[in-house]
């Protein structure tokens, strides 16, 4: 960043100066996701009971801002130097950009194979994939640059990065609000969990199905299952949960069996035995 900052004012380069600053705002969300991924691994508390993981969106959240603070600010100078583009150095452009890609993809390596696959770490491999995109924009602008003489690359290059930062903001933002939404997991299929559940030896219905996340790959699943005659609560219970965890992966369910109709049907018809008061 601080390489690309120094030949960005010397060459007169924008893209190499947003580039620095989608840096900037990378390096700062990568603090931050270090900081979450220490908070979500904390154990549940009797006020938290259900652990510390949901930070890990308001990573992402503070991300997203982040990343739309940097693509206004891109856009804006962008505006103005595509109105008076200033003279700019394409050699030196092309060398930083290039060396900036290569720091950028060696950190999205270490991120996609040892990061894990948590909303937290996956906002943070899409800041460095963003920024690595970034760099290969300011290597095509200088490559224009010194090539052809064509001051526009430069500004128009730094306008296809903040492109990529609105893009990231949506996907960050739209993942984000599914989860403290409590929205169902994108890549479960709710009438299909109903159906498999439905499918079990002993259940006859199922209601109040209700699916979502803690947070990104952290699915948590409560439902009511109405049970056949002569089914045993427990064992159905345990055979609904067995089925989901090796299906579906979710390994947080709660099932609460419930009687079958007819038989709470028969319960409230049956007549109170004599010296009891019926309520």
């Amino acid at each position: 960043m601080g390489v690309e900052v120094a030949v960005g004012v010397w060459s007169g380069s924008l893209s190499l100066l947003a580039d620095a600053g989608h840096m900037l705002s990378d390096a700062t969300a990568l603090v931050a996701s270090l900081v979450v991924a220490h908070i979500a691994a904390r154990p549940r508390s009797p006020r938290n009971t259900y652990g510390y993981r949901r930070a890990e969106v308001i990573a992402a959240l503070l991300n997203a801002a982040l990343l739309a603070v940097a693509a206004i600010a891109i856009v804006r100078e962008a505006a103005e130097r595509i109105a008076a583009p200033p003279l700019v150095h394409g050699q030196g452009m092309m060398a930083t950009a290039a060396g900036g890609l290569v720091v950028n993809l060696l950190a999205a390596w270490v991120l996609h194979h040892q990061g894990g696959g948590g909303l937290n770490v996956r906002s943070a491999l899409f800041h460095v994939l963003g920024d690595a995109l970034g760099s290969v924009a300011a290597m095509a602008a200088g490559a224009v640059v010194l090539t052809t003489g064509w001051r526009l690359a430069d500004p128009l290059a730094s306008l296809g990065i903040a492109v990529l930062l609105i893009g990231g903001v949506w996907h960050l933002v739209r993942e984000a609000t599914g989860v403290i939404m409590e929205a169902a997991p994108p890549h479960l299929d709710t009438l299909a969990l109903e159906g498999a559940i439905r499918g079990t030896a002993g259940v006859e219905s199922v209601h109040d199905l209700h699916v979502w996340s803690l947070t990104a790959g952290a699915p948590v699943l409560t439902a009511h299952v109405v049970l056949t005659h002569g089914a045993h609560g427990t064992d159905v219970a345990r055979a609904v949960g067995e089925m989901l965890r090796e299906r579906f992966a979710i390994a947080h369910a709660t099932i609460q069996p419930e009687a079958p109709e007819a038989a709470l049907v028969s319960l409230r018809r049956k007549p109170p035995r004599e010296g009891s008061t019926a309520a």
